[in-house]
């Protein structure tokens, strides 16, 4: 199952930020500068971004997980963003780093967001190919290899896996709030999504990047690949129940984030104008 369109660059658009000259002093953290670079020689095949806010009971056992899942995959790197945890996720993060290699972790100053946490995970990431997923546990780590195999077997168009929750291990007023949220949003939308709230994903990371940012993107990617351009597939994924802490989201606050969200996504799709061909003369 796939969506398609058309987009002038179909492998995507890299925006990098160059380096600052030595000496230079930075300006002010931006939407394009956010003091973290890429370092390009040492580029790894697979980068997994995963943003959390105080979950320090279940980030050690998360990232375990991760890294095996990733063994026969490939050069990886795995990247936590703290985004202004006040419990002692930071420090949980830290001291696994001796034991996991790979393992990078970002922290932000102050909580910005899981959409500008996965976005800061994704610029700075190694990998062409970006796999994120929520840091509550939920999300199977098992299920990376699954996606990583569609997205490599995908057509050059195609820009994003995501996952669709077989069996959601949510309370029952989470179940049906989603289901009553995903057929309003069909309606406005339509781009075939099943499963928005799935934070398991794999994508090429130029994709990401060439996608307009706003507040609550990661609600919408799959609607914005499509607008893009690019192709989107879904394949069906394990969903375990939260073992530890609490959801930093309530159906209230989804629904009243989620109208304005719905109203300018909308306006997105309607404002986008497709080429039908283009080639340097």
């Amino acid at each position: 199952m796939g969506h398609s369109g058309t987009t002038l660059f179909p492998d995507g658009v890299a925006l990098y930020k160059a380096r600052a000259k030595p000496g230079r002093p930075r300006g002010p953290a931006s939407l394009d500068y956010d003091g973290i670079e890429r370092n390009f020689s040492m580029a790894v095949a697979i980068s997994v971004v995963v943003p959390v806010k105080d979950e320090a009971a279940n980030v050690v056992p998360l990232a375990r997980e991760i890294a095996q899942a990733l063994a026969g995959q490939g050069e990886s790197e795995i990247i936590f963003v703290d985004d202004g945890s006040t419990d002692g996720t930071p420090a949980a993060l830290q001291a696994l780093k001796g034991e996991i290699p790979t393992l990078r972790v970002i922290s932000h100053a102050e909580n910005a967001g899981q959409s500008r946490a996965t976005r800061t995970g994704v610029r700075a990431a190694r990998g062409e190919i970006i796999v994120t997923l929520d840091g509550d546990g939920q999300n199977d780590p098992a299920d990376i290899p699954k996606l990583l195999d569609m997205m490599r077997r995908g057509e050059a168009s195609l820009g994003m896996v995501s996952g669709v929750r077989a069996k959601r291990k949510d309370t029952a007023s989470r179940r049906l709030a989603s289901r009553a949220a995903n057929a309003i949003r069909q309606a406005l939308l339509h781009d075939g999504a099943v499963d928005t709230g799935c934070g398991l994903k794999a994508f090429k990371r130029d994709a990401f990047l060439a996608l307009p940012y706003f507040d609550h993107l990661h609600r919408f990617l799959i609607t914005m690949m499509i607008r893009e351009g690019y192709k989107v597939q879904f394949v069906p994924v394990n969903h375990r129940p939260r073992l530890h802490g609490q959801s930093k989201y309530t159906n209230f606050n989804r629904m009243i984030v989620g109208i304005a969200d719905l109203m300018g996504v909308r306006w997105l799709q309607r404002r986008m104008r497709k080429l039908s061909g283009a080639k340097e003369l």
